[in-house]
């Protein structure tokens, strides 16, 4: 039986390592809960080195566009990293590629938890709580309920929290991670807006147009 990994595990080795969410799991996992051999197996893969270059300056990179559904939907984004050199490379723009992919397809709001306000942070924990409360959930798993559903609204609005759309079994922050391994450089997802046709304009709907003609014939 695999060893099964806490949250709390998964933060800490994160905190030590800038690995990737599924890589310290996997990590901590094949360790059976042990840290430093968990640390010691994600330095051996490479993923460590995204932590060792959060702090180096990532001033190039580029802008990409992305056209979407026969021009229903468009991405701008700007990812960047160290040198004018891997911007170029064709790996650095497969990332950046697969991330407007991920941006059309899954609606993020913005990049990561960090960008998200407080104040909706607040409300959403006080709506959770209120739920589970009403539910008649017990006193002492209302915390872990309310942790459980501010996670579940990072995962579905912050880019980097995301599912990948290639291989669910992934975050997009751990796709990220995996192509600083790989390109040497920092990467730095910086932007992106995205557009979708008639987002917000009132839509006329043939069936409420139907009801209403029929309701004029009467």
């Amino acid at each position: 039986m695999a060893y099964s990994v806490s949250t709390e595990e998964i933060k800490m080795l994160r905190e030590r390592t800038g690995a990737g969410i599924m890589d310290c799991k996997n990590a901590l996992i094949k360790a059976e809960g042990d840290i430093d051999q968990a640390c010691d197996i994600l330095r051996e893969l490479g993923v460590t080195k995204a932590a060792k270059k959060a702090n180096r300056i990532a001033a190039e990179g580029v802008v990409h566009s992305y056209i979407h559904m026969g021009g229903k939907i468009g991405v701008l984004l700007e990812v960047n990293c160290e040198t004018d050199f891997v911007a170029r490379s064709d790996a650095f723009k497969e990332l950046v590629n697969d991330l407007a992919l991920q941006i059309a397809a899954s609606a993020p709001e913005v990049v990561s938890r960090e960008e998200v306000s407080p104040a909706r942070v607040e409300k959403e924990k006080e709506i959770l709580k209120n739920e589970a409360l009403n539910e008649g959930k017990p006193e002492k798993i209302i915390d872990r309920i309310v942790e459980g559903g501010i996670n579940k609204l990072y995962g579905e609005i912050c880019l980097l929290e995301q599912n990948f759309i290639k291989d669910p079994s992934k975050k997009v922050l751990d796709i990220v991670n995996e192509a600083v391994a790989k390109i040497g450089e920092k990467i730095n997802v910086r932007r992106f807006v995205r557009y979708e046709m008639g987002e917000g304009l009132e839509k006329r709907h043939d069936d409420f147009a139907s009801e209403v003609m029929s309701q004029m014939k009467k």
